[in-house]
């Protein structure tokens, strides 16, 4: 049986033309439109897509949380006050918008990593957390204004050791990620001169929050996509396990075996503790004789690497000196004290 036709209204209800009611729809506004964005949508920018997930994301904040904490334990030993690091965030920005954020003067120091094929990144101490180094490295221990200036030359080269603290602990928190070397090349203080990477080129910067004494601060970390890449796309994940067939299982602990059976392993063999005046021991020479009071069949300890594992008595076979071994394993013996005696 055919269906019956639909009506116009009907027709412009299926096609959002007119509301339930019969009203017609209003055209929606700009102001609605952006609530519409807000609400429901994002802008994406197909210049500077946003490249960190939320895996990759957490990983960060992990890395970033421990940074921080390695440092303020670094800084607590020699700043004689109290020092706080919170992460605050790590993010994606184009190397232009980060060095718009920068004030004017800065304290920025940059570095090179090594065999990245000449990258560059950026180590910025807020003004108030850089005066504040100068202030207790140099033995002050008052809270003083900051100058509205650039660091001097002398007060560079002192804040230098912190920032070259800050790279190795970057670096120990990317190692298990990826291996960089990175290495101090300079100082800036005018933020539109840096110029480490083109403006639109990607960087990850991570923003430290400093509370050192009453003030508050910023350190911030920018490093370059490029280097990171293997990071973001999991090409260097840590904990990978490869178990293959039976096959290749048992293959694979052959090998493993033969390997170890080919290792060389360090020998020693070891008289019993004896005692000696300090007199004889002072008076030895080339060619001296000791005479350590021990029979020609005492066992003596057979040491595989650093630590006694069996019981052995001294020999020959042919002209080289040897060991047969009368007992099993030994478990490593305890710490002995030789109490010192006046001869």
């Amino acid at each position: 049986m055919a269906s019956e036709p639909l009506s116009q209204n009907e027709i412009d209800a299926l096609l959002g033309g007119v509301r339930a009611s019969g009203a017609p729809v209003p055209v929606a506004t700009a102001a609605t439109a952006t609530a519409g964005t807000k609400a429901g949508t994002q802008l994406y920018d197909f210049r500077r897509p946003h490249r960190i997930s939320i895996d990759k994301l957490r990983s960060l904040e992990a890395m970033y949380e421990r940074f921080s904490k390695s440092l303020e334990g670094w800084l607590l030993s020699r700043v004689r006050g109290h020092v706080q690091l919170t992460l605050q965030s790590v993010e994606q920005f184009s190397f232009g918008e980060f060095a718009l954020s920068l004030p004017t003067p800065c304290s920025s120091y940059t570095f090179e990593i090594l065999n990245s094929g000449g990258q560059q990144g950026v180590l910025d101490f807020g003004n108030e957390f850089a005066y504040f180094l100068v202030d207790r490295l140099f033995g002050g221990g008052v809270t003083s204004p900051t100058p509205g200036r650039a660091l001097t030359p002398l007060e560079r080269m002192a804040i230098r050791t912190v920032a070259e603290r800050v790279l190795t602990i970057v670096s120990e928190v990317w190692q298990d990620y990826i291996e960089m070397d990175l290495e101090l090349t300079g100082f800036e203080s005018i933020p539109e001169i840096l110029r480490v990477a083109n403006r639109e080129d990607p960087m990850l910067v991570a923003n430290v929050e400093v509370i050192a004494g009453d003030t508050r601060s910023l350190l911030l970390i920018c490093l370059p996509f490029a280097v990171l890449e293997k990071f973001f796309a999991g090409v260097s994940e840590r904990r990978t396990t490869h178990l293959g067939s039976p096959e290749e299982q048992a293959t694979n602990r052959i090998i493993t075996e033969a390997s170890l059976r080919g290792t060389r392993v360090a020998i020693a063999a070891r008289l019993p503790q004896f005692r000696i005046a300090l007199r004889e021991l002072v008076s030895l020479a080339t060619g001296s004789v000791i005479a350590t009071g021990i029979s020609r069949g005492a066992d003596i300890d057979l040491l595989v690497g650093s630590q006694p594992r069996f019981r052995a008595r001294p020999g020959r076979v042919g002209p080289s000196l040897a060991v047969r071994i009368n007992e099993g394993v030994l478990p490593a013996p305890e710490q002995i004290t030789i109490p010192f005696t006046r001869s």
